[in-house]
């Protein structure tokens, strides 16, 4: 049987924790910071824990990082 492929686009964005949850970075940081407040700014730092819904479509595109 052959390999199984995984999602390069999926492997460049997401991370899975040793608990097998999923992490990303925050979205709505790459322009526009004008408009948007300083909190949203300051709360869209860093990377944040995909939810349940989400980390199920990222494990099917990610088959050998469970």
């Amino acid at each position: 049987m052959p390999k199984m492929k995984t999602k390069s686009a999926a492997k460049k964005r997401f991370k899975m924790t040793a608990s097998g949850k999923v992490k990303s970075g925050v979205a709505g940081k790459r322009h526009g910071m004008i408009k948007r407040s300083t909190d949203f700014i300051r709360k869209a730092t860093g990377t944040m824990v995909l939810s349940d819904a989400d980390t199920k479509i990222v494990k099917k595109y990610m088959p050998y990082n469970r």
